[in-house]
């Protein structure tokens, strides 16, 4: 559970580091783009962490969807960018694959624990 924090973490820290990429006007404004350097470090350290029990694959994928899903809500609302039907379209498509991955692992974690743990019958004898 704890690395599931940590890669949510990773998450706001990448869309905030996002956020200032826009915000820094190319790096031209000082403190934006300062925010850009942190969120995206601490965004990879938290990434990092959370690679010490999530696989690579998932979290990735995780990181990079949900990232991508809400940057583009920041942008909508903050700098009020248009939500054409396609994006809105598409954005729905990568949270839905988000939440099949979600699900492939939780099933890929259940078929671990059920050949690692001995049967009631092997217990017995």
């Amino acid at each position: 559970m704890k690395n599931y924090i940590y890669l949510a973490l990773a998450i706001v820290f990448e869309v905030f580091g996002s956020t200032m990429l826009k915000l820094s006007k190319g790096f031209t404004v000082f403190y934006p783009s300062v925010g850009v350097v942190v969120g995206f470090l601490v965004s990879f350290i938290f990434l990092g962490i959370s690679l010490k029990g999530i696989p690579l694959s998932f979290a990735y994928a995780i990181w990079a969807g949900l990232g991508m899903a809400l940057t583009a809500g920041v942008g909508v609302v903050l700098f009020k960018e248009e939500m054409s039907f396609l994006k809105t379209l598409a954005l729905l498509l990568i949270i839905g694959g988000v939440v099949i991955l979600n699900k492939s692992q939780s099933q890929s974690e259940k078929k671990e624990e059920s050949v690692s743990s001995p049967s009631a019958e092997s217990r017995l004898l």
